[in-house]
This record gives structure tokens, sequence and C-alpha cells, in this order.
């Protein structure tokens, strides 16, 4: 232990972390008094950075981290009443927890009244509190105040057996609700860790162990390329969807005859006809570009992001989306006022130059709208809780462009023209098809609703048997089986399907197939982003689980160096909302469970664990302030920070029986390849 606490006053190498931590919750204190009153306030003030949030109290057991108020040291002066929260509290359903959580943006105060019970005074508290943004987590932070002086009065009638009395008894019960989780995790860790040798535990190097090794991950981490294939990702989503809008019957059809009328103006001056035609591609660019850039100066990600978990506006996309499709089935034609397009339209015959083709592209975007609308509402929707602020503006660049090439090809080689496919059945089809499309989305979205209000309506076996039916007709109306009012032209033969239109049933309904086990509990990892959790389901029969079997980093470490395997360290939290979500979705994956059990030796280690250390340790952080470790959690949460340069959840990263750094680090990201890739890349560099 003592060498544990030297090592841990160490901060040479921490400082090379600072700029790559986050920090964005910063909070003050002060104890308010009024003279001649026995009653005080502590106040804890916190500015919350944008896209971040601080959650509130008495939040449960179950549920993230807390705040609450801990007395280290209160001579003259007690607690009145539980800790409370001021600000403007955002309450939200939470899928992974189950429950509303309630939570704080900008700013919140947290205030403790207290009472003055002798002439002097002297105060030592934290606030502990937890932070999270959409992405990850902070372990539990705490914000102290450390005070002492002359009481303003004295509270006469204190009674002060009765007060130690109730301050016992609430310090059991705050006690034992954060150690609840904690201890039951231990238990479930030491029923299924292998016993540890007393001579390998000591034979451990805690210097090595704890040694930084900050560069050597931001070395590694320093060539990824993650960000930008986030951009591409986008870029390369919208130019498919400008794909497909490109071949609805509200697009395709205008393509030769804006090319033919441009060529046709310009006919004695063939390049300024090419050169009308590509003002008129770049045009639409510009008009799709802008509608990015307006969602996002309006909204931002941040605000888009919290309307996509709410039940309100899921309601609204789903019931949207429905109508969408009954319009893609040919039951009704979603049309903007036709005024609005004949008024661009005449704007544009009296004008010339540049106006008049910029508001002919402007007329293109009105008049498409019941086919491209459905398409750009749900990108738009995609890109904006992408999390990445330019995503709306990036994505309508992909869609523009696609929908923008074909009006300056065929004007630069009109004899293409002839090649191009014509108009008929097959643009009825893609409209059918991408009908069902909508209502499998539909259903993604009443099953976000279905969470927040508890209904039951759609758990993830109801979600399943949707689909498989969605995704079965619509193998059924490929293969031609199936037919709506609008493939039915009177006086014409019905023809069979094109061979493409074969195999995509074909694989439709294979996709159908492939979702019936999952009715049983079968992971589906290609459904699993958009079904309901799996703790919804009522009938499950699979049972694979991944655990660590070890919490305690010397133990594990020990016991890697027995065993001469590598080690893949897991930063947690109990209350980790996304590091639940990679344990379920990624870590569940065969290939990487065998990996993770077989090749790894696996500790996670719970930065909210509330169970005290047999002695509290004193350290100097990177920034040159002190502070007590007093809890496990506290211990690991200092761990990751001054040897990884990170405090975020969660986290993981592969080192050696030694310390040493096998690879960078990983944090959320549900990407199996990804994750698989990360995991040989350690063994890789282990076994070398």
């Amino acid at each position: 232990m003592k060498k544990i606490a030297t090592l841990l006053t160490m901060v040479t190498v921490a400082m090379m972390a600072v700029a790559q931590m986050a920090n964005p919750v910063t909070f003050t204190s002060q104890l308010k008094t009024t003279n001649g009153s026995s009653e005080g306030e502590i106040v804890f003030t916190g500015k919350i950075d944008k896209g971040w949030h601080v959650y509130s109290t008495n939040l449960g057991d179950a549920g993230p981290t807390e705040a609450s108020i801990t007395f280290h040291k209160k001579d003259g002066v007690e607690p009145v009443g539980k800790l409370k929260a001021v600000g403007k509290e955002i309450s939200q359903f939470d899928e992974m927890f189950g429950a509303k959580l309630r939570y704080f943006e900008n700013n919140v105060q947290f205030v403790q009244k207290v009472k003055f019970t002798k002439p002097n005074y002297d105060i030592d508290c934290d606030l502990e509190y937890g932070a999270c943004n959409d992405q990850s987590c902070l372990p539990p932070s705490s914000s102290s105040l450390k005070k002492a002086g002359k009481s303003p009065a004295v509270d006469g009638e204190a009674d002060k057996n009765k007060e130690e009395e109730d301050k016992a008894k609430a310090e059991a019960e705050a006690k034992a609700k954060a150690d609840s989780l904690a201890a039951l995790a231990a238990a479930d860790s030491a029923a299924m860790a292998p016993p540890v040798d007393s001579a390998a535990l000591a034979a451990l190097d805690h210097d090595a162990l704890w040694k930084p090794v900050v560069g050597d991950i931001q070395a590694i981490d320093g060539t990824s390329s993650g960000s930008n294939r986030s951009l591409w990702y986008i870029f390369l989503l919208g130019l498919l969807g400008g794909l497909v809008a490109l071949f609805t019957p509200c697009v395709w059809p205008i393509i030769p005859m804006t090319v033919s009328f441009f060529l046709k103006r310009a006919k004695n001056d063939k390049k300024k006809g090419i050169k009308d035609a590509i003002t008129y591609g770049i045009s639409i660019v510009v008009i799709y570009l802008l509608l990015g850039l307006i969602v996002t100066a309006i909204f931002g990600p941040s605000a888009l992001n919290a309307l996509s978990t709410n039940a309100v506006f899921n309601i609204f996309l789903c019931l949207l989306l429905v109508v969408f499709a009954l319009s893609f089935f040919g039951m009704f034609e979603i049309k903007l006022p036709s005024k609005w397009s004949n008024a661009v339209d005449s704007k544009a015959s009296s004008t010339s130059g540049l106006l008049s083709i910029f508001l002919m592209a402007f007329t293109l975007a009105l008049v498409s709208f019941s086919c491209t609308g459905p398409i750009i509402g749900f990108l738009l929707v995609d890109f904006a809780t992408s999390g990445n602020f330019w995503g709306p503006a990036i994505g309508m660049l992909g869609f523009a462009l696609a929908l923008a090439l074909p009006f300056t090809l065929f004007a630069l080689f009109p004899s293409w023209l002839k090649s191009a496919p014509k108009s008929g059945g097959w643009m009825n089809i893609l409209k059918v098809v991408l009908g069902f499309i909508e209502l499998a989305f539909a259903c993604k979205f009443f099953s976000v609703a279905d969470l927040a209000y508890g209904w039951h309506l759609m758990d993830r076996e109801v979600f399943l048997c949707l689909w498989i039916a969605i995704f079965g007709l619509l193998g059924l109306y490929l293969i031609g089986k199936l037919k709506f009012q609008s493939d039915i032209v009177e006086g014409e033969e019905q023809k069979p399907m094109p061979v493409i239109c074969i195999m995509g049933g074909l694989i439709s309904i294979a996709f159908a197939i492939y979702m019936i086990p999952g009715l049983w509990g079968a992971p589906c990892k290609a459904v699993s982003a958009f079904a309901p959790p799996m703790n919804t389901q009522d009938f499950n029969l699979n049972t694979k689980e991944v655990r660590a079997a070890y919490t305690d980093y010397e133990q594990g470490m020990a016991a890697a160096a027995a065993s001469g395997k590598p080690v893949f360290l897991d930063f947690t939290g109990f209350g980790c909302v996304n590091c639940r979500k990679m344990e379920a979705a990624v870590w569940t994956d065969p290939s990487v469970a065998d990996k993770l059990n077989k090749d790894y030796v696996l500790i996670s280690l719970f930065v909210d664990d509330k169970r005290p250390l047999p002695e509290p340790i004193e350290v100097t952080e990177a920034t040159g302030e002190k502070r007590t470790l007093r809890t496990i959690g506290d211990k690991w949460s200092y761990l990751q920070r001054y040897k990884f340069g990170s405090n975020t959840q969660p986290f993981y990263v592969c080192v050696d029986p030694q310390g040493n750094a096998l690879s960078g680090s990983f944090s959320y990201k549900e990407d199996v390849p990804a994750f698989l890739d990360f995991l040989n890349g350690g063994l890789e560099k282990f076994k070398e």
C-alpha cells in the first residue's frame, strides 16, 4: 500500500494527458450565512458545457451516479433535511435503465441547509455528481467545501442525541444504498474469478503497473481516422439517398426534358447550353446544402439528438412515415401547394441569367417533394442525430450531388440520353419498395415511444414479428406474388417481374427468415441497432454472457502474469449506459466473446464503486490539485487518468502483464469488426 501511495503522488508524465481529458463540468462552493440566524446553506453552483448533463438527486440504486453530499467533518454544524437541486430539471426515459432519469443542462445548483450548534464550526464536505453526454460518461466527480469560523448564531434547542442518532441512521442508509450494486458485482466476480496466489501478488512490480503510458496510447490513437470516417459515412449515406431519389417518378422523367431545354435554348451556342445545365446542377447542390446548413444552425446536433429520444417526437415521426408509406403504396399523393411551384416557375420565366436557372432548380425541389420529401426527412434526422455538427450539411451535400450529377453529365454527353432507361413501371416498383422501408422504420420510432411510456405494446418479439411480416411481404411483392392498385394498368398484360426484382425479393424473404430465431432470443445482430433491448423479450433461451473474471487491477494483473496472457482493461461504471450498450451489442458477438474469454484476462474496473478503501490515499492530480482517494472507484478513476490520460467511460485498452500498452484505446462504438481489429491488434503486439 505504501508503494502505491507513493506512486500515486507522481505527476511528471501525467501532465501530458491534461489536454486529452474531458472537463465539461465545473463547480464552485460556498457557505451562505445570515447574521443572527442559526441556519445557513451550503451551495454548490455548477456550469455545464453544451452537450453534457449532470444527474439530479435521489435517482435510485440502479440508476447512474446521482448527486449526493458527504460530510467528512461537521463540528458545530448539522445538516437540515436532504440535498436539494435547483434549476431547470429535465426528465427523460432511459431505455437501458428502464426508468425516467432526471438531469440538468447548462447550469445547476445543489443546496444543503445546515444549522449551527456550537459557537465555532468546522466543515469538510464533498458534493459527488455524475456527468454524461451522448457518447460517454465521466467517473463520479466531486467538489469540496472546507470552511471553519465563528457561527453567526447557535441553535440552543438542538437535541444533540437525536441528531446523532438521525445522522448515524442516514449515513448507514446512504452507505447501504451506495454499496448495493458494488457488493453484488464484487460477489459475482469473486464467484467466477480463479484464486490468485499470494506469491504472485507479492511479486508484482507496482511501479511498472502504475507507470503512465499516455504517450504510447496517444501515438497509436493518433493514426486513427475515426472522425473522418464518420463524416465520410454521412456523405456516402446522403449520396445513396440522392441516388434513390433520382430514380423516382418525380425526378427521373424531368432529366431529359430539362437537359433538352437548355441545349435547345442555346442551340446556336452549345457551350452556353452546357454551361446553363452545369449551373442548374450547381443550383440544386446549393439549395439542398442550404437546407442542411439551416437545420444545423437552427437546431444543432445536440438539440436534435435530444429530440431523437423524445417520446412525442418519435410518435410524430412514426405517424409521418406511415403516411408517407401509404402515399408510396398509391393510396393518395402528397404534394406541396401548387401555387408555390407555379409562383416560382412564373418568376423563373420572367427573369434571365443565373437567377432564372436557380429558380428553375428550386421549382424542381418543390415539384419532386412528394418523392424526395420522405427520403430527405429521414436522412436529416439521421444526420442531425449523428453527433457531428456538420452532419446535416455534409449529408445534404452528398444527396444534392447525386441528384444534380445526371443533369450535368447528360448536358456534356447528350448521346447518353438515348441509352438511359425510359420512365415506366420500374419507378412504381421503387416507390412501393420505399413504402415498405418507411413502414419498417416507423416501427423503430414507435418502439422508442413505447419504451418511454411503458405501454409494452412493442416488445422485442412484437417488433421482430412486424419486421418479419414487412420484409416477407416485400419479398412476395418483388417476386410478383403481391400486387398494389398502382401496379395494375387497364388494357395492359401483366408482365413477370424483372430478374433483379426477383433476386431482391429472395434477399428480403431470406432476411425475414433470418429474424425468426430472434423470437426465441437469438441475437440477430443485423437488427440489434433497431430492435428493442433483449430485456423486453418475454421468452428468451439465450443465456450467453461475458463477465470480467476480476474487478481488482492488481489481482487481475497477477493472474495475467501467472497465465502468460495479455490483459483487456475495461474502465466502466454501474451507471454507465453506453457501457451496457457495448456489452450487449458487441461483447456478446461469438467471435468477440471467444477472444475476451480465452485469449485475454478481462478486468473490469468500476469507477463508481462506493466501497471504501482500507485507508484513504492522498494524491496530487496533473493540475497540481491535491485529492484524497476514499473509495475503490476513486482509485480506479485515478488510475485511468494518471496512467492512460482519459476520464470517460467506456474506455478499453489492452496491456501486457507488466502494464505496458499493447494498443491504442477504444471507446463507445457499436462496431463488431472494428472491435475485433482492436483485440487482434493487441494480441499480435503481445505475441511479438
